[in-house]
């Protein structure tokens, strides 16, 4: 397939194939998937740390990035940097999105049921606050330690880190399972296409507005 025709995607921090799949946006036959993921149990089609894809993944190779549940694995100093990564391997065109716990969500359900009790079920089973803040408790009992957590993000400063990485625009919104959603636009992706990928979708909301600021030299650089 020809650049024209084929879209690339990468899935940054994939973990194995059967978990964190990408939005049906990206289940079509325009688009090709490729997992990046620190653990080779994971079987990704590249093995590395998202936090440096140098050596690994050469500059504005990837029309989208998706990152499910990932960044609040890494440290706090190495947030930006790692979205700077995730900005260099895009195309200008291209655009990232993210999703990660919502510390703000969470603290109002610790603070209402307290840090233990059960607030949903995973496929790893029951999950409380504290493993949304610390990481999933009994996955790093069992040995997987590179599941905790050591940084964690509300909607302000995942749009702060990211305009801090270089991206042009920036829309976060809560979830609905004590999570964030964001899009960091590159300088040449233009949001009413992005918008028209997940007009069916529960992401719609990050791109409400969009036809109107893709127009519009005054928008705001943020929707938050």
């Amino acid at each position: 397939m020809n650049e024209r025709t084929s879209k690339r995607l990468l899935n940054a921090g994939s973990g194995p194939a059967h978990f964190g799949r990408p939005p049906a946006a990206f289940a079509t036959a325009e688009w090709t998937e490729v997992r990046l993921d620190l653990d080779p149990r994971a079987q990704p089609d590249i093995i590395g740390s998202f936090a440096d894809m140098r050596g690994l993944v050469e500059d504005a190779q990837f029309d989208a990035l998706y990152s499910s549940h990932a960044i609040e694995h890494l440290h706090a100093h190495e947030v930006i940097p790692a979205l700077r990564e995730f900005r260099r391997v895009l195309r200008p065109e291209g655009f990232a999105l993210i999703t990660c716990p919502d510390l703000a969500a969470i603290a109002r359900q610790l603070l209402q049921a307290g840090a233990e009790e059960i607030a949903y079920q995973s496929p790893a089973g029951p999950i409380r606050p504290i493993d949304m803040i610390f990481g999933h408790s009994q996955s790093i009992a069992d040995g997987q330690i590179h599941m905790a957590h050591h940084t964690g993000f509300t909607a302000p400063r995942l749009a702060r880190v990211a305009f801090a990485a270089g991206f042009s625009e920036v829309r976060v919104m809560e979830g609905g399972s004590f999570d964030l959603w964001a899009a960091l636009v590159g300088p040449q992706a233009s949001l009413a296409t992005i918008a028209t990928m997940f007009e069916h979708s529960y992401l719609a909301g990050l791109f409400d507005d969009a036809a109107a600021q893709a127009n519009s030299s005054s928008a705001p650089l943020a929707q938050i």
